[in-house]
């Protein structure tokens, strides 16, 4: 690689910018004297923001408290949502609680069908209507409806 410096001709700057170039020193304590005037005048500015930054600091962390209050507890995952969830999961427990022990029942029922005569019996009795000689059954009419209508006027 080559590093080598290659020197640029000089440029020439026009007499008028180099004049004005020259005279900057004039003009420094003009410019001193502007600077401590805009300072002066925008102390009062800085010393109410100084005294008030406490203040400022404070109120944007309560801001922020405030969110993620809010966000914690009304939130996508907050804690009324949790609690709904909680609610929710409980209830379905009880009811899965109470199917498995229909299941267990109707299981129950199930084998004592196959192997019990005593239930066999039962069930033919009562679904199919079967009777042993010499009994008698009594069967109760169906209730009527309990607005009072007439069924045979709500047939017509």
């Amino acid at each position: 690689m080559d590093f080598r410096l290659i020197k640029f001709p000089q440029t020439n700057i026009p007499d008028r910018v180099a004049e004005r170039l020259r005279s900057l020193p004039e003009y420094t304590p003009q410019a001193e004297a502007f600077a401590e005037g805009m300072i002066n005048r925008l102390r009062p500015l800085i010393a109410r923001f100084y005294v008030s930054r406490r203040r400022l600091a404070t109120g944007a962390v309560l801001a922020l408290t405030a969110w993620l209050f809010v966000h914690i507890v009304f939130g996508a995952n907050g804690m009324v949502i949790y609690r709904q969830k909680r609610a929710e999961f409980n209830n379905l427990e009880k009811t899965v609680s109470k199917l498995q022990k229909e299941n267990r029942d109707y299981a129950e029922q199930i084998k004592a069908l196959k192997s019990d005569p005593e239930m066999i019996e039962k069930e033919a009795r009562e679904q199919l209507h079967y009777t042993r000689p010499g009994e008698v059954v009594y069967v109760t009419p169906p209730p009527t409806p309990a607005n009072g209508t007439n069924v045979r006027s709500a047939q017509k």
